[in-house]
């Protein structure tokens, strides 16, 4: 089992990718979406979305770290994805399943799923831009509207050259409410060479083995599981490595102290330099609020720095 940190726009940048992979447990992160138009970027565009391409394309942990690209331009996109190579960059991952509005009203994100052939287009124009060893993945949902046409769209995906896919078990118009519909994941695991990752809902032990149960992959994505449990991914390598017949409700794993999580935050706040001052401490603050979900003890830092602006008076209140 490979256990992947996903790509969400606004909450894993390289701060929190280099928090999290430096954790354990992951085999790879992959960056916040480019969006990308109708021309090659200047490479400090690269580098400021992904810093780690200055170390080799990883984290300071050695975690992989592919950048994902998000547009419809072929052609822009196999240059902007030729070139994240040549800087660097361990992989590239394609975006088809962002549900944002506003992606999606420019004809990117999960907006593609309504013409497969297009996403093939795009693969297929990204994997013959770069070499052969170079992986090319894609990640998607079950479709737009619905998971009728899941199945073919995997499949083109295949036919065009990526080398994994992706796949969060939810529509476009299902956005983040739950349930994540895993096995409607099964006929495309099965079906396809290439490995098939599971994403969505995943928040426990118990929540993985289902999910891969369901949809019949091996591998896994995490997203907001990972937020909220920051060693997510090393409870679930422990269980698995214990063997597929142990008991999921007891593992020799010990979870993250809620001390070491402060220190974690600590470690988020002290990069708001990057941010202007007046937005210094948001993800800080977004951190928090996932974090509730798994340690009680957000709920009253939350509510004490909810209302602070600066940097100094969020690091007073938190520590």
């Amino acid at each position: 089992m490979r256990i992947m940190l996903a790509p969400m726009e606004g909450v894993t940048d390289f701060h929190l990718r280099k928090i999290l992979t430096g954790l354990g447990g992951y085999h790879r992160c992959v960056t916040e979406f480019l969006r990308v138009t109708d021309h090659l970027y200047p490479d400090r565009v690269f580098h400021k979305i992904c810093p780690e391409l200055k170390a080799g394309g990883v984290t300071d942990s050695g975690t992989p770290v592919y950048l994902q690209l998000l547009g419809s331009d072929t052609i822009a996109l196999a240059l902007n994805a030729a070139r994240a190579v040549e800087l660097g960059a361990s992989g590239i991952d394609l975006n088809f399943g962002c549900p944002a509005k506003t992606v999606n009203r420019h004809g990117g994100g999960s907006a593609l799923l309504r013409s497969p052939t297009t996403v093939a287009n795009i693969v297929q124009s990204v994997r013959e831009a770069v070499e052969p060893s170079v992986p090319v993945t894609a990640k998607i949902r079950l479709g737009f509207d619905d998971g009728s046409r899941v199945l073919e769209t995997a499949s083109l995906i295949e036919q065009a050259g990526a080398t994994e896919l992706c796949i969060h078990a939810r529509t476009r118009a299902d956005g983040y409410r739950p349930p994540a519909y895993w096995e409607q994941v099964y006929e495309v695991s099965r079906a396809l060479s290439i490995p098939v990752i599971i994403n969505g809902e995943i928040w426990s032990v118990q929540d993985s083995r289902l999910a891969r149960k369901d949809s019949g992959c091996v591998d896994l994505m995490l997203g907001r599981g990972a937020l909220s449990v920051p060693d997510l991914a090393l409870h679930l390598k422990a269980v698995h490595d214990r063997g597929t017949g142990a008991d999921d409700s007891v593992s020799t794993y010990q979870p993250l102290a809620w001390n070491a999580v402060v220190d974690m935050l600590r470690q988020l706040l002290e990069s708001a330099s990057d941010f202007p001052p007046k937005y210094a401490g948001n993800r800080t603050k977004q951190w928090l609020s996932y974090l509730k979900r798994g340690y009680p003890e957000a709920t009253d830092v939350f509510d004490r720095i909810k209302r602070l602006r600066t940097v100094d008076d969020i690091a007073a209140a938190l520590f």
